[in-house]
């Protein structure tokens, strides 16, 4: 019997084998796609490619602030000054999500895809389902500035206070760092490391138990953090620049001059990329899987 090729194996009828090998071809596929960049930046939120070619996504907004993508790749845009968040389809189609809120500031989307709102008018967090229905998560803080997730589904606040909390999903809070500047973007990286950048200048590293180190020392204050799907820091430059920093500290620029922004966020959602050894063994374990009911069928 000659030799089965993939694509032969592939119509047989092992729903295993065909699930194995297609899991593993299409984690190593998503662990290597690039995503757009969105950035809000007062009545404008802008579109960047991968290669950094920028399109005006959305134009007409009253000072545009907060920024997130669901896992369909819609865009949500807190807009401080009407109170309101609008949904955008990919295709740049608005609705309105929300509206009513306090001076809404950063957003956050839950692994569940519910999304979180720094509401720093009232001093609250709100919750919102996929339908829209809010509840109140968290209240009583002082002017919740940023927010970010960990992959324990840990929600994290910077306040105005100097702090950064701590909440579980079920909403018991604690102080993870205390006496910092003014943080004005969070976000965490594929190892669990919280990244803060402040209005003092730098950007910290936290790792889980909260020791701090100095990631980059940026010329001017930083805003907003993303990271993209590769493992590299994106954050806004008070000098209008976009940079970008490998996992190692390099900083290059992204764009710029030209974006004076509030917020970014990369489109889709961001899972932990796994360690090329991780990927190794998927891949490798469909082969094995492959090759014993290629034994099976040549027998």
């Amino acid at each position: 019997m000659k030799p089965h090729s993939l694509v032969s194996l592939f119509s047989r009828k092992s729903v295993f084998c065909r699930a194995a090998c297609v899991g593993a071809l299409l984690l190593i596929a998503s662990s290597l796609q690039a995503q757009n960049l969105f950035v809000s930046e007062g009545t404008y939120i802008y579109k960047f490619t991968p290669g950094g070619t920028f399109s005006y996504f959305a134009t007409g907004l009253s000072i545009s602030s907060g920024l997130a993508s669901d896992s369909a790749g819609n865009i949500f845009v807190a807009e401080t000054g009407s109170g309101n968040i609008y949904e955008f389809t990919p295709g740049g189609v608005r609705s309105t999500f929300a509206s009513g809120l306090s001076t809404p500031g950063s957003l956050a989307f839950n692994s569940a895809g519910n999304l979180f709102v720094a509401n720093e008018g009232g001093g609250n967090i709100l919750e919102y389902n996929s339908s829209g229905v809010q509840s109140t998560f968290a209240s009583g803080l002082s002017s919740p500035l940023a927010l970010a997730f960990d992959r324990a589904g840990n929600l994290f606040e910077a306040d105005g206070s100097g702090n950064i909390y701590e909440f579980t999903p079920g909403g018991v809070r604690s102080t993870f760092v205390s006496s910092f500047g003014g943080f004005t973007g969070l976000a965490f990286n594929s190892a669990g490391d919280l990244f803060g950048s402040s209005d003092s200048g730098p950007i910290d590293e936290f790792s889980p138990d909260g020791t701090v180190s100095e990631f980059a020392s940026p010329s001017s204050v930083t805003t907003g953090l993303a990271f993209n799907s590769n493992g590299n820091l994106f954050a806004l430059d008070g000098n209008s620049f976009i940079d970008e920093y490998t996992p190692g500290g390099m900083k290059s620029t992204f764009f710029g001059p030209g974006v004076t922004g509030q917020a970014l966020a990369f489109q889709g959602e961001i899972l932990p990329v796994p360690e090329p050894s991780a990927l190794g063994l998927l891949a490798v374990g469909a082969i094995a899987l492959l090759v014993r009911r290629r034994r099976k069928l040549v027998a």
